[in-house]
């Protein structure tokens, strides 16, 4: 094999190391921009169940409050 092959052999294989080291770069990036989001997406599921709480608590109040209110304006119609 000629000196000038051996060159484009050698050329050709740092370039295959090279790639492969972009790849696992490119998947560390990934993996870490999944459990990225799997971490926003669990905030976020948190967030959706303290707001139905806080929804169902309020019309619950809000409820109350109403009767409350009929019960205190009958009391004052009818002593």
């Amino acid at each position: 094999m000629s000196d000038q092959s051996q060159d484009i052999i050698n050329e050709y294989k740092d370039q295959i190391r090279i790639l492969k080291q972009e790849v696992a770069e490119l998947q560390d990036a990934g993996k870490s921009k999944d459990a990225a989001n799997k971490r926003c997406l669990q905030k976020l599921e948190y967030a959706n169940t303290d707001l139905e709480k806080s929804t169902n608590k309020v019309k619950e109040l809000e409820k109350k409050l109403k009767e409350e209110k009929a019960t205190a304006k009958m009391m004052y119609e009818h002593p």
